[in-house]
């Protein structure tokens, strides 16, 4: 079954972090643009990678910390930009809801190097 991303227009209700039924959702994706609603309970890890855009992530709520990475840590209300290419690891101090943004600069992405 294909994920349900929002079409332009379309309402999405992020689901509030109390409801232990909330899962991580991807929102929207298309070449230049990506977002994601990430739950992540006490304990869960995002193991370090990096991202080839760039990167947003907003705290709605709860507590993480990043490891490996700079500020060291996000709490409900605090938004945090990544330059492309940052590696970054997060772990989750308290069941978390975070908004994800990537914005993909296809400029950006013919010059870099392959890895």
């Amino acid at each position: 079954m294909a994920l349900h991303h929002c079409q332009p227009g379309e309402v999405s209700r992020l689901a509030a972090i109390g409801d232990q039924a909330s899962r991580t959702a991807a929102l929207v994706k298309t070449r230049s643009f990506e977002a994601i609603h990430l739950i992540l309970r006490a304990g869960d890890r995002l193991a370090n990678h990096k991202v080839t855009g760039s990167m947003t992530l907003y705290c709605i709520d709860g507590y993480v910390r990043f490891d490996g990475g700079s500020p060291p840590e996000l709490r409900g209300g605090d938004w945090l930009y990544l330059e492309p290419g940052t590696p970054h690891e997060v772990r989750a101090v308290s069941d978390s809801s975070l908004l994800l943004t990537i914005l993909f600069d296809a400029s950006a992405e013919r010059q870099a190097p392959s890895a």
